[in-house]
């Protein structure tokens, strides 16, 4: 077994789609990112590869590269997924964190883990997404962005 933790953030622009958790919201911003600016999908990503010892999303997806453009969050956790069956290994657990002030987050939380759980083709369940604030503090209290922080149990398959 293996535990893996990732953490990223993105800050918010005009005209931009809001994606989270592969769940599009409602909202007058998005988060800028060479792909999606998807957070909480980035923080899932980077907690998988560093528990399989796979190095991280810089390495795998490089924002240099413009194949990775625009590319869905949801996309490049399928990859990772891809990644650790090939080396043998597969989450059996995993909790993410979104950390926003705004937009307020808790009914999209059920879509996202499930959105999280199908793109690592684990059972539902196995991934939980939740969401806190900061009660005003920093970047994400002044709702310039959105930060995530992730952390999984690998196990052999």
């Amino acid at each position: 077994m293996r535990i893996g933790h990732g953490i990223d953030a993105h800050r918010f622009v005009p005209r931009r789609p809001f994606m989270l958790g592969g769940v599009l919201i409602p909202y007058d911003r998005g988060l800028m990112g060479h792909s999606d600016g998807d957070a909480v999908a980035h923080a899932l990503c980077d907690a998988c590869l560093g528990a399989a010892h796979l190095g991280d999303m810089g390495q795998h997806f490089p924002s240099t590269d413009p194949q990775w453009k625009d590319t869905s969050g949801v996309e490049l956790l399928t990859r990772v997924a891809e990644k650790l069956r090939e080396t043998q290994w597969t989450v059996v657990s995993g909790h993410v964190i979104a950390v926003a002030e705004e937009p307020r987050l808790q009914k999209h939380l059920a879509a996202m883990s499930t959105a999280m759980c199908e793109a690592l083709g684990v059972p539902e369940g196995t991934v939980v997404v939740g969401a806190t604030t900061t009660d005003g503090m920093g970047f994400a209290g002044r709702s310039e962005g959105v930060a995530a922080s992730a952390t999984v149990l690998l196990a052999p398959l």
